[in-house]
């Protein structure tokens, strides 16, 4: 648990790629300096995913300077919230931090590929973190 007085959210998804990047820059963007938030992922990919960048510049947010990176024990240890998102990345809780999975929607299983998909997906992930940051 975060010893700090801002609370600590990790954002975990299997690649690091896309769906917790996106979580965390656009929570970074909704709640600023109040909150101390981290993505990572339990099997990082080499790169984020072009199209999940380019639909959060859509809307006004920008990744930075992140890139997919490895989920660690300090990392989870060190959190208040730990958010995974997809059923496909396994997370060991750990007793005192809150855990939560989302499983977002997947456009994909419907057919709806490309940008049209990453929207849906980004304003899904993005109505999840306005609700997360109502509760912190």
């Amino acid at each position: 648990m975060s010893s700090d007085a801002v609370p600590r959210v990790v954002f975990v998804c299997q690649r690091n790629a896309g769906k917790s990047q996106m979580a965390a820059a656009l929570l970074r963007d909704l709640a600023g300096e109040t909150v101390d938030v981290v993505s990572a992922g339990t099997n990082p990919g080499p790169a984020l995913n072009a199209q999940s960048v380019e639909s959060l510049a859509e809307v006004g947010v920008t990744v930075g300077d992140e890139h997919p990176k490895a989920l660690t024990t300090a990392m989870v240890d060190g959190a208040d919230i730990v958010v995974v998102l997809g059923a496909e990345a396994v997370v060991d809780e750990v007793p005192g931090t809150r855990f939560e999975r989302w499983i977002t929607d997947e456009p994909s299983e419907r057919g709806i590929g490309g940008m049209e998909r990453m929207r849906l997906l980004r304003d899904d992930i993005r109505a999840r973190v306005e609700d997360l940051a109502r509760r912190l």
